[in-house]
């Protein structure tokens, strides 16, 4: 339209102003001691809080040094390796940990059971928000979809504004429970009206698991095999809950320590983990992967997949950007513990699916990727893949289409983000309000 032209073109004549005065001088930081990112310069997260529901350990203190060491995750004092392989197979296992980490404790049988009640039930959208809502404004961006639906839905909740702890829990579980079908039902609408494809929308199954549900409701013969389910599962799991001081879940705090409730709360850490720095790392080692296999003639050839990696880190080939994707972590040193427990997983789908010969290439990838790294890069710390490199293979064996990949990740992640919400408000009682030093020159006296 005419009026966004003259606009863009206004914008782009105040470009030059907004640069030159929104600039601040590098040695500004180093002068202050600010950090940028709220992370020093070894990389080490400010301290910004305390929390009770899971920690994330890569160094060892030796003699007053860091150590690095193989990367550690714990919900709620458990060890993500043990309690994947506790509830890896369990077909509900999933639900098992959400309930983990919302409320503290691994639930008993019959606590078990009444929150798989509670959640089949809250597997409900009010009357007609599928065609008013998700079908009304279809788009390719299935997170801006769905964090639409998140701020609509407080439309229909009488209680939308309220705080207080008992209402949080209702309004978490209702939105844990109805992630996927916002997902889900917003790519069916993008897929129907924006790529012509045909419409259906499958309601979800009461005894069905949410990794069950998601597959089931997303293909058009509702099929799945039990081993789809579990990698799925296992996904989400790895997914759910990462610290506090991952963005969105940093977001998720922010926002709540403000008062605000909790449908503006969670649409905020959507809005955080659509960035592409935070939750589309999965996509570009897809599309990593793809420029690999059109460019490197024999997979099996260490010297011929090293040389092309060495100029991908230069920035000569893929994108330019000088990274290999899915490859280092701003915590895990030595190795991503969530990495380590899902490769079985991924191993398992690939024969079921007859993806060996990938697999042997993203192994190939893993093996030797780290020490290009290291050489170019001079990094020693070690450099280790991470749960993304990973990720987005699964998907692609489970037939999710790209536009599913962030989405995947906030349906395993509201889990967290609920959790976090939660014991802010038990907790904290304080706005969070960091400060910024101003560098502003005085135009005036």
């Amino acid at each position: 339209m005419g009026f966004e032209k003259n606009i863009y073109e206004y914008a782009l004549s105040q470009m030059g102003r907004t640069i030159k005065n929104d600039t601040i001088a590098d040695e500004l930081f180093e002068k202050y001691t600010v950090n940028r990112g709220l992370r020093d310069v070894n990389g080490k997260g400010v301290l910004t809080g305390l929390t009770n529901i899971s920690e994330i350990t890569s160094f060892a203190e030796k003699d007053g040094k860091r150590i690095p060491i193989d990367g550690q995750l714990w919900y709620r004092g458990y060890s993500v390796e043990r309690l994947v392989a506790m509830f890896g197979d369990d077909r509900f296992g999933y639900e098992a940990l959400t309930y983990l980490l919302l409320f503290g404790e691994l639930p008993d049988e019959d606590q078990r059971k009444a929150f798989l009640r509670i959640l089949s039930e809250a597997r409900n959208l009010p009357t007609n928000f599928v065609r008013d809502v998700i079908m009304k404004a279809p788009t390719r961006d299935i997170m801006n979809s769905m964090t639409r639906s998140i701020l609509t839905l407080a439309s229909y909740d009488q209680h939308a504004q309220q705080t207080d702890l008992g209402n949080v829990i209702r309004q978490s579980i209702m939105l844990i429970a109805t992630f996927p079908m916002l997902a889900i039902y917003g790519y069916h609408a993008y897929n129907h009206y924006e790529n012509l494809g045909s419409m259906y929308i499958h309601r979800p199954d009461p005894g069905m698991s949410t990794a069950e549900n998601i597959l089931m409701m997303l293909r058009p013969d509702r099929k799945f095999t039990a081993t789809e389910a579990r990698v799925l599962q296992a996904a989400l799991i790895l997914h759910m809950e990462h610290g506090g001081g991952n963005n969105s879940t940093f977001t998720t705090r922010v926002v709540t320590s403000s008062g605000s409730d909790t449908y503006a709360t969670i649409a905020a850490a959507m809005s955080s983990l659509k960035g592409p720095r935070h939750g589309g790392a999965n996509i570009k080692v897809m599309e990593m992967m793809q420029n690999i296999r059109e460019n490197v003639r024999d997979w099996k050839d260490d010297e011929e997949i090293a040389a092309y990696l060495t100029r991908m880190i230069k920035g000569s080939v893929f994108d330019h950007k000088g990274l290999i994707y899915g490859m280092g972590h701003a915590v895990y040193s030595l190795s991503d513990p969530r990495e380590r427990v899902f490769r079985s997983f991924v191993e398992r789908l690939s024969v079921e699916k007859g993806r060996g010969v990938d697999l042997d290439l993203y192994k190939k990838i893993e093996e030797i990727a780290p020490k290009v790294i290291a050489r170019e890069r001079r990094i020693y710390k070690g450099v280790s893949p991470n749960v993304d490199f990973y990720s987005g293979f699964v998907y692609d064996m489970l037939d999710f289409p790209v536009e599913l990949y962030t989405p995947l990740f906030a349906i395993a992640r509201i889990t967290g983000w609920s959790a976090h919400r939660l014991e802010e408000i038990v907790g904290m009682g304080k706005i969070l309000r960091p400060a910024y030093m101003s560098v502003m020159k005085r135009l005036e006296s």
